[in-house]
């Protein structure tokens, strides 16, 4: 299973300001070793959720760089609603984290 996302989500207002961290090599399938090709390996799909609902659905290609970072603002949050994220790879491996919103600093 992969590493667990960085998230961090503070209430700016009604505004949620969500900030993710996605540990993931991200390999575009060109880069060579002294032997071989190293394998195309990226995340195809990003849901970030607030409460259930989706607020964000993205498709990704392996143009995203290594350990992507996503920033994303929810309009509408409370302190404690749940922001969930969750990306799958183009080899099927799958990761969901949740944490709860925060009162900004």
């Amino acid at each position: 299973m992969a590493d667990p996302m960085k998230i961090r989500a503070t209430l700016q207002g009604d505004i949620a300001d969500v900030r993710i961290l996605m540990r993931h090599p991200m390999e575009t399938g060109t880069r060579k070793t002294a032997t071989s090709v190293v394998p195309l390996h990226f995340i195809q799909s990003v849901i970030v959720q607030h409460n259930g609902r989706t607020v964000l659905d993205a498709q990704w290609s392996q143009a995203i760089s290594r350990d992507p970072f996503l920033g994303v603002r929810v309009k509408g949050a409370k302190i404690g609603d749940k922001i969930t994220v969750t990306w799958i790879d183009n080899k099927d491996d799958k990761r969901t984290d949740e944490v709860a919103v925060m009162a900004g600093s």
